[in-house]
């Protein structure tokens, strides 16, 4: 079979010569969007939001606390670390749709593992949401680090989570290949200098137009990487 590579750009390092490869978590390696929105519409509900105001996929992105400051207008009298603490108690509901790894995460994963280079996660989700969701899939052992929404005083596009796990793991952000699925995921890792793997899935490609390289899904990723000539 004919060996596929990635599309690139210039960029600080090879992909096929990264020191160390960190994910994003939602999006990139599992679909938990059904589950996050399924959350923020009972808590938009809770609070009688009108339907002009936020949608549930509105809150998307972004660390919680972050999603209910940007939108904190729409529930007058509530403060920002209640309505966290609501949506926290809110993911235990009985009935949400179960997060599931996205296509070829799992397996890219397990063969990062085996080949040898660090790996790390960089979430906008807890602690506890991203060790559930990645645990359920069968790799939460495969890491190294953990970066999340609960270790970080900034959330993506800020480039403060994908610095910490560098700093983290002892490699140079420029010696490191990310994968994210959105745009403000892409900025992130950019800002902090790493080489960045765009995997938009089924969105649009735009989404990650800023991405030194594409790849529709994590399926599509060979390894060890080559760059495209």
């Amino acid at each position: 079979m004919k060996e596929r590579t990635l599309r690139r750009t210039d960029a600080p390092v090879r992909p096929d010569a990264a020191d160390a490869v960190l994910f994003d978590l939602d999006g990139t390696l599992v679909d938990s969007e059904p589950r996050n929105h399924a959350v923020w519409a009972l808590l938009l509900a809770r609070h009688a939001v009108p339907a002009h105001g936020p949608a549930p996929a509105d809150f998307s992105g972004r660390t919680g606390r972050e999603a209910i400051a940007f939108h904190l207008a729409w529930f007058p009298g509530a403060c920002v670390d209640g309505l966290f603490a609501e949506v926290l108690a809110l993911l235990d509901e009985p009935g949400l749709p179960d997060a599931a790894p996205l296509p070829g995460a799992v397996e890219l994963v397990r063969r990062l593992a085996q080949a040898g280079p660090p790996l790390g996660v960089v979430t906008s989700a807890t602690r506890r949401i991203a060790r559930r969701d990645l645990a359920a899939s069968g790799i939460l052992e495969c890491f190294d680090v953990l970066v999340t929404a609960d270790d970080v005083r900034r959330g993506k596009p800020d480039p403060e989570g994908y610095l910490a796990a560098c700093a983290a793991l002892g490699v140079r952000p420029e010696r490191v290949l990310v994968f994210e699925d959105s745009a403000i995921g892409v900025s992130a890792a950019k800002r902090a200098g790493t080489y960045c793997v765009g995997v938009p899935g089924n969105a649009d490609t735009a989404a990650v137009r800023e991405a030194d390289a594409t790849v529709r899904t994590l399926a599509e990723v060979p390894w060890p990487l080559r760059r495209a000539r």
